[in-house]
């Protein structure tokens, strides 16, 4: 019987888009596609979900792909929450799952930065769950087996009695690898419902 639904956040709970960021700063089309490359689509951006190097050691890799536009790197970095904001939906649907008696969980990979940016805002959400494990706080990242058994292990949460909703498929595999039930998320109404349809059948 599944008691605990576990969500990612990225692309599931908030909207994250970072050439709409970059266009709130001014940034033209040839900017955008260089501050891209060197930050969110390096696998340094990967790593700064870890959040294991210091604001300014993580920045300095960004810049050293593109010297030339440090100063727009440096401004997106300043402003990355820009890109994420809170899906209508949320708020509802947690309170709905949470007053038909499921407990709830956020597992995401997150950078510090950006959690600090995005925590009274975007992240509103957090009031209404039932515990949470960011990458940034423990220097894992999904879909790496450790950090699944930190958030069972954290709240002693039994796998067998959770699904966890993701975007990626490699999330979703590394959850399920470790016992959990899976679902990935491809928008709201098709996953509330594969989401409701689990919940029924699964005993």
């Amino acid at each position: 019987m599944i008691k605990n639904i576990i969500f990612d956040v990225g692309k599931v709970l908030v909207e994250w888009e970072p050439d709409v960021a970059m266009r709130k700063l001014g940034f033209d089309a040839k900017t955008i596609r260089a501050v891209s490359e060197a930050t969110v689509e390096s696998n340094d951006w990967n790593e700064s979900d870890r959040s294991v190097l210091s604001d300014e050691e993580q920045v300095k890799l960004f810049i050293r792909k593109a010297p030339s536009y440090e100063k727009e790197i440096r401004l997106f970095w300043d402003n990355v929450g820009l890109a994420i904001w809170q899906y209508e939906y949320v708020k509802s649907w947690m309170q709905d799952l949470k007053a038909r008696g499921y407990r709830l969980y956020i597992l995401s990979n997150y950078a510090r930065r950006t959690y600090a940016q995005t925590k009274d805002n975007a992240l509103s959400f957090l009031e209404d769950v039932d515990g949470q494990l960011f990458s940034f706080e423990v220097h894992q990242i999904k879909p790496e087996p450790e950090i699944y058994q930190t958030l069972l292990q954290k709240y002693d949460l039994k796998p067998e009695e959770c699904v966890f909703l993701d975007d990626r498929s490699e999330n979703i595999k590394g959850a399920e690898n470790a016992g959990i039930y899976g679902i990935q998320f491809t928008g709201y109404e098709a996953s509330k419902e594969k989401l409701d349809e689990m919940l029924k059948t699964v005993k």
